[in-house]
């Protein structure tokens, strides 16, 4: 599959919690945790469990950095 997100970070699920629309799915990257809201629906498409390996795909017009 191609995609055009250029910031992508391989990690492992963590945890998965499921709400009644939206999941919170925490993944296990190499800098830490993100913690992604997706759809209950896309969640259960992609039949995630703890301990899956995945992709993090980010993709935004605006990154801030603060110190």
């Amino acid at each position: 599959m191609k995609i055009s997100a250029r910031n992508q970070l391989p990690g492992t699920v963590r945890a998965t919690t499921m709400g009644a629309v939206m999941a919170e799915v925490t993944v296990d990257v190499d800098a830490g945790a993100i913690v992604a809201a997706i759809t209950r629906g896309s969640a259960e498409s992609l039949e995630l469990k703890v301990g899956d390996k995945v992709t993090v795909l980010i993709k935004a017009t605006e990154v801030m950095i603060a110190k």
